[in-house]
């Protein structure tokens, strides 16, 4: 994994913590890869089965989107091994990640 997902990644976990995120319980984290096509990109979503809470794919403006879901922590470690097999498994299939994110509910003011 490069230095500048390294970064990114710390960022956000720092403005998730600053934000009040709860690290304590496992969330659904997406991973979004774009695909030249349909085909590749459900290919690459198979892969997963299993492991995955949820794959969407759907046509963009970019190409052919995946969105994965997978239930775990949000730590920098368990982010960033799962970023590499993501990637390992997009890569050959013509797939480029676009990142990660995860929602965060807002306490009722």
């Amino acid at each position: 994994m490069s230095n500048l997902y390294e970064d990114i990644s710390s960022t956000v976990l720092r403005r998730m913590k600053e934000g009040g995120f709860d690290f304590t319980q496992i969330h659904p984290i997406e991973f979004y890869a774009v695909f030249p096509d349909e085909e590749r990109a459900r290919r690459a979503a198979g892969k997963f089965r299993g492991e995955s809470l949820c794959a969407l794919v759907h046509e963009s403006d970019e190409g052919w989107q995946l969105e994965l879901s997978k239930i775990m922590y949000a730590t920098h470690g368990g982010i960033g091994e799962f970023e590499q097999d993501f990637e390992a498994v997009i890569r050959p299939l013509g797939g480029e990640a676009q990142g990660w994110g995860v929602k965060q509910e807002r306490p009722l003011a």
